[in-house]
C-alpha cells in the first residue's frame, strides 16, 4: 500500500517515505503487518476472564466451557473497555485534585492557583461557601469534596447535579446514577468475573452508569481543577504539524495526558538560563511543542504549537530533529525507543505507573517540578550535540491554528464582558442559521487513512450551516488543514454559519481541548439548555456526537456517557459487539428509548453526514423550530401587538 493511501497530510506523507528510507518500522507498518485479525475479536465473542478458557463464540459453539453465551460474553468485554476508559480518565483527575488539595495546603511545589474565579464558581455550583474566605480554605474545601467522589459508598455523585434536571431523573429513574467513581470501577469488574452478573441488559446499565462516572465524574472533575490551577483557556494563535520543529533549536516534544509536567516545562523552555544553555550548545534557543493530548492542553493555555496528534507520535521521531520526547501516560507506543535508536532521540518516560523498556525512566517529583522540568530540559540541550544533521529532515507542512474555546471563551466570544452568554448561539439555531451543533471527537486509526474521514466529515458540516466543537486528535487533524481559523468560515461554511462566524469572528470548527476535555462539549450543551428555547433536557438539542477514528478504550467510555447524557453519538467503525445481536441492538436502537439516543456505526463520512443532517432535522422538528424564520420589519402596530 502506499503513503498516500495511509495519511492525509503532507507532513506524515515526508515522514513516513523517510522511515522506509531509514528502515525504520512504523505502526503503519505493524497495521499491514497483522492482515486478517481476529475475527473472534472483533465480533467481541472471545472470552478469558477465567482459565478455563479461551472461549470463542461460534454457530456450531455457542456457549464457552462456563455455559455463558454470545450476549453475555459481548456486554462483558464491552463493559470491561468502558472500566478501562473511565479508569484511565478519572486517575488523571485524581492526580489533578490531589496536587489542589497540597496546593491549598501550601505544599503547592511550584504550582499555583491561576484562575481564582473559575476556583469559586465551582465552589458555588458545589454549594461550597466562598464569600470573605481565602483561595486556599476554599480549595481545600473543593479538593475534599472531589476525592469524596471517588471514594462515594451509598450516594450519587455531587457532579451530577450539573446536569439538567430532567436528565438528572432520567438518571436516577433508570437506575444509572453511578456512585463513587473507585466503587463503579471495582464493582464493574466484579460483574464481569466470571460466574457473577451474566444478563447482557443488566450488564450494558452497568456499562452506562460508569461511563457517567467518567464523563460527568473523573473527565468534568480534572477539567475543572485543570482550569483552577493552569487557567481557564482562551483563544490563543499557534501553528500545528511537525513543519514547527526547529531546524537549529533543541526539539523537546511533550507527549501523553497528564499537564502537570508539560505546564512546568512550557516556563522552564522559556528560562533565560535555559536558553542561554541551548545557545552555548549551538543551538539557536528552544522549541517546546506537544503531541496528542498534552499538544491540545498546552495549547490552549499556552499557545504553544502541536507537532502531531497520536499517529504522529512516531513520525517526529523519524525527522532526526527531536532531542527528547517526554512521555507519561496513555496513547504513547511502546514502540517508541525502538525509533528513537536508529536517531539520536532520547525517550523519557515520567510516571512510575508507565514504564517502557527502552525509555530513560525520569520520576517527575511533582514536589519539586522546576527541578525535575529543568533536569529535563539540560539533558535535551546536551543531546542536542548529538544530532547527526545527515538523518534530519523537517517536513515544511504546517498550518496556523487558534484553540482554546472553553464555555467562558465561547459565551465571551457570543456576548462581550457584560453580556456573555449562549443567546446569539441559541437564537442562531432557533432562526435556523445555525442547524445544530456537532462535536468531533477521538483519535486516529492506522485501519483508515489518517484525517481522511475527519477532514471531509469537518468540511460537509460547516458547509451545511453545522457548528463544530473538537477535542482530541480529531482537533489536530483540523488544525493541520486550516480548518480552526474565522477565515475557514469564509471559504468552506454555510451562508447562515458564516453570517454568525463573521458577526463574533470565531472559526466555524471550535478547538475544545484534550480528550479528558470532552466534558467542555457537554458543558456547552447543557448552557444551551440553560439559556432556553432549545428544550429543557440535552436529548432535545440538535446535538450529534462523533467519533470518526477512534481506537481507545476511552472512546468506548466516551460515546457511552454522551449516549447516556441524551446525545446521538456516530462510530466511524463500530464496537467490538457484532457477535450479539441483542448487544448491537440494545447500543443502536433500545437506547433511544432508556436516553433519548443511541449509537449509529457509518463507515463512510458522507453517510455520517446524512445521518446527522437527519438527527438534527429531528430534534428541530420536535422544537418546532425546522423553518428558517424569515426576518421581519415591524411597524408600530406590529410592536404594539407584541404586548413587551
Amino acid at each position: 500500500m502506499s503513503v498516500n493511501e495511509l495519511v492525509s497530510d503532507q507532513a506524515s506523507l515526508e515522514a513516513l517515505e523517510k522511515a522506509s528510507l531509514d528502515c525504520v518500522e512504523t505502526c503503519f507498518d505493524r497495521m499491514g503487518a497483522q492482515k486478517n485479525q481476529c475475527k473472534f475479536g472483533k465480533k467481541g465473542i472471545c472470552c478469558r476472564v477465567c482459565h478455563m478458557g479461551p472461549c470463542k463464540i461460534t454457530p456450531k459453539v455457542t456457549r464457552g466451557v462456563c455455559g455463558a453465551d454470545a450476549d453475555t460474553i459481548v456486554a462483558r468485554n464491552y463493559l470491561r473497555e468502558v472500566v478501562g476508559g473511565t479508569a484511565a480518565h478519572s486517575d488523571h483527575g485524581r492526580h489533578l485534585v490531589l496536587r489542589l488539595k497540597k496546593v491549598a495546603q501550601g505544599k503547592g511545589g511550584g504550582y499555583e492557583i491561576k484562575d481564582e474565579g473559575a476556583l469559586r464558581r465551582a465552589a458555588r455550583d458545589f454549594k461550597i461557601d466562598e464569600e470573605k474566605r481565602t483561595k486556599e480554605d476554599v480549595a481545600l474545601d473543593l479538593a475534599n469534596l472531589f476525592l469524596d467522589e471517588f471514594m462515594r459508598q451509598e450516594e450519587a455523585l455531587a457532579t451530577l447535579e450539573l446536569a439538567p434536571v430532567k436528565r438528572q431523573a432520567i438518571w436516577k429513574n433508570k437506575k444509572v446514577a453511578p456512585l463513587g467513581i473507585d466503587r463503579m470501577v471495582v464493582e464493574s469488574m466484579h460483574r464481569t468475573t466470571m460466574g457473577v452478573d451474566h444478563d447482557y441488559k443488566n450488564l450494558m446499565m452497568q456499562a452506562f452508569r460508569t461511563a457517567l462516572a467518567d464523563g460527568w465524574g473523573g473527565s468534568r472533575i480534572a477539567m475543572i481543577v485543570s482550569d483552577i490551577l493552569f487557567g481557564t483557556p482562551s483563544p490563543v494563535r499557534s501553528d500545528a504539524n511537525l513543519g514547527i520543529l526547529g531546524e537549529k533549536t533543541v526539539n523537546i516534544l511533550v507527549h501523553g495526558h497528564e499537564p502537570e509536567l508539560s505546564e512546568i516545562l512550557a516556563v522552564v523552555s522559556n528560562d533565560p538560563e535555559m536558553i542561554d544553555l541551548a545557545k552555548q550548545a549551538g543551538a539557536e534557543g528552544i522549541t517546546l511543542a506537544g503531541i496528542c493530548c498534552t499538544a491540545n492542553e498546552i495549547l490552549m493555555r499556552h499557545g504553544i504549537p502541536i507537532a502531531g496528534s497520536f499517529l504522529q507520535q512516531e513520525l517526529a521521531v523519524v525527522t532526526g530533529a527531536v532531542e527528547t520526547m517526554v512521555i507519561d501516560v496513555q496513547c504513547c507506543m511502546p514502540s517508541l525507543p525502538e525509533i528513537a535508536a536508529a536517531y539520536h532521540t532520547e525517550i523519557v518516560s515520567t510516571t512510575d505507573i508507565a514504564k517502557t523498556p527502552g525509555a530513560t525512566h525520569l520520576s517527575f517529583k511533582a514536589d519539586d517540578a522546576f527541578a525535575s522540568a529543568k533536569n529535563i530540559v539540560r539533558r535535551a540541550i546536551d543531546n542536542y550535540q548529538r544530532r547527526d544533521h545527515s538523518k534530519v529532515a523537517i517536513p515544511s507542512a504546517q498550518s496556523p491554528v487558534i484553540g482554546g474555546f472553553s464555555v467562558d471563551a465561547i459565551k465571551y466570544m457570543l456576548g462581550g464582558r457584560f453580556r456573555a452568554s449562549f443567546r446569539p448561539l441559541n437564537d442562531a439555531i432557533m432562526a435556523g442559521r445555525i442547524k445544530g451543533v456537532v462535536g468531533i471527537v477521538g483519535c486516529n486509526n492506522p485501519k483508515t487513512k489518517t484525517d481522511a474521514y475527519i477532514n471531509v466529515l469537518t468540511k460537509e458540516l460547516i458547509a451545511n450551516n453545522i457548528l463544530v466543537l473538537k477535542t482530541g486528535c480529531a482537533a489536530v487533524a483540523s488544525a493541520k488543514q486550516g480548518m480552526l481559523l474565522p477565515e475557514a468560515a469564509l471559504e468552506d461554511a454555510g451562508a447562515g454559519l458564516r453570517e454568525v462566524c463573521e458577526a463574533v469572528g470565531m472559526p466555524p470548527v471550535l478547538h475544545m481541548g484534550s480528550c479528558v476535555d470532552n466534558s467542555r462539549i457537554l458543558e456547552a450543551a447543557v448552557e444551551i439548555v440553560k439559556e432556553g428555547g432549545l428544550g429543557d433536557d440535552i436529548s432535545q438539542v440538535p446535538a450529534v456526537g462523533i467519533a470518526p477514528e477512534w481506537m481507545s478504550e476511552k472512546a468506548v467510555a466516551i460515546g457511552t456517557y454522551f449516549v447516556a447524557s441524551g446525545i446521538n453519538v456516530i462510530l466511524g467503525q463500530p464496537f467490538s459487539i457484532g457477535g450479539s445481536d441483542n448487544v448491537t441492538g440494545f447500543l443502536n436502537e433500545s437506547c433511544n428509548e432508556l436516553f433519548g439516543a443511541s449509537f449509529h456505526d457509518c463507515e463512510d463520512p458522507y453517510q455520517a453526514v446524512r445521518k446527522t443532517l437527519e438527527i438534527l432535522d429531528a430534534a428541530r422538528e420536535s422544537l418546532g423550530i425546522n423553518t428558517k424564520l424569515e426576518r421581519k420589519l415591524y411597524d408600530m402596530d406590529d410592536r404594539r401587538k407584541l404586548d413587551v
